[in-house]
């Protein structure tokens, strides 16, 4: 055999311009993407930053005409310049938080269940179902909670107004409901079943955002509770809920940001009064959404500008609270990714 030296099939200039090539490539595709992402997200702000100023600048007129006084009157003669959001946004955050109170141990339990206890085969289509109840139209909430579950949660409110009427919130003026004489009229149409119908619709939201952060909860740390002579609860008590409480909170506020703009669902089962009504189970409350889809047909050119101002406050409000609720689940999803 001749001693020649081997001489590779392609030149040593050829083999490191491979990784020069595909680098390149690659490179050109992260820049596509970014500038793609960075467009969508201006885009997304943008359209939001209209919606403001379009509002702000609709709600002008109402807005020199009532002044502060827009905070704190509860009355909606718009056409006598007597208006206010007092009464409409007292409404929309009591029944914000009756859904929430609702939704969250509803959410929390089912996160729960499908990421530490439903079996592997099904839990697949546990999430397609929970995800499926975000889909659902608002108006299907609506018809049925307006024909099915407000003749059926009458006893309910009955119920809590008898023995826990001595606290304010639970109070139903006009009634005794230990009388059996007594109607259940005056439980219906309440703030507590339209809460009762939202909590529903912000479940799903809550439960994805809660079962994402339980998820991540490191398996290290899983194992040395197990290790320890933890049970199966003890293990979530310890590692799951403390590691994934950034996570319930984000759920809690973004499911509070759903809940306070609801339309249709309250519209359909409310009985609108423009007061303040703190009573939980007593008929008539309000929303400043049910506001606007109620009032806006009929509403002259400065009633328009006043819905437009009630609009106003409830886009700020709503704004505010997924703001939070959105830095909340950031900083819980990257003190995520540190621990692990």
């Amino acid at each position: 055999m001749s001693a020649t030296a081997y001489e590779p099939a392609h030149p040593a200039e050829d083999v490191d311009d491979v990784p020069r090539v595909l680098r390149g490539a690659g490179e050109w595709q992260d820049k596509v993407f970014r500038g793609i992402a960075r467009g969508s997200g201006a885009v997304v702000l943008g359209i939001m930053l209209l919606v403001g100023v379009f509002l702000g600048y609709r709600a002008t007129k109402a807005l020199h005409v009532a002044k502060w006084k827009f905070l704190t009157t509860a009355a909606w003669e718009p056409d006598s310049h007597h208006f206010g959001i007092a009464a409409v946004l007292t409404g929309t955050v009591l029944i914000g938080l009756v859904a929430i109170l609702i939704a969250v141990p509803l959410a929390m339990g089912t996160a729960l269940y499908i990421s530490e206890y439903a079996p592997r085969r099904i839990r697949r289509t546990l999430v397609s179902l929970v995800d499926l109840m975000a889909a659902v139209p608002s108006v299907v909430y609506g018809l049925w909670g307006a024909f099915f579950l407000q003749g059926h949660v009458t006893g309910v409110a009955r119920f809590i107004s008898e023995y826990f009427g001595w606290i304010p919130l639970f109070k139903v003026s006009g009634t005794d409901p230990r009388d059996p004489l007594s109607t259940n009229t005056v439980y219906t149409s309440s703030t507590f079943i339209a809460g009762m119908v939202v909590a529903l619709m912000v479940t799903p939201i809550a439960c994805s955002v809660m079962r994402e952060a339980f998820t991540q909860a490191p398996g290290g740390e899983r194992e040395g509770a197990y290790a320890l002579g933890a049970t199966k609860w003890g293990m979530i008590r310890t590692v799951v809920l403390p590691f994934g409480l950034g996570g319930i909170i984000g759920g809690t506020m973004l499911g509070l940001g759903r809940a306070l703009g609801e339309t249709i669902a309250v519209y359909m089962i409310i009985s609108p009064v423009f007061a303040i009504q703190p009573h939980l189970l007593q008929n008539g409350a309000n929303s400043v959404s049910a506001l606007i889809a109620l009032r806006y047909g009929s509403a002259s050119n400065f009633g328009t500008s006043a819905l437009m101002a009630a609009g106003l406050a409830l886009f700020v409000l709503t704004l505010i609270v997924n703001f939070v609720a959105s830095s909340i689940v950031a900083r819980s999803r990257s003190g995520a990714g540190t621990e692990a």
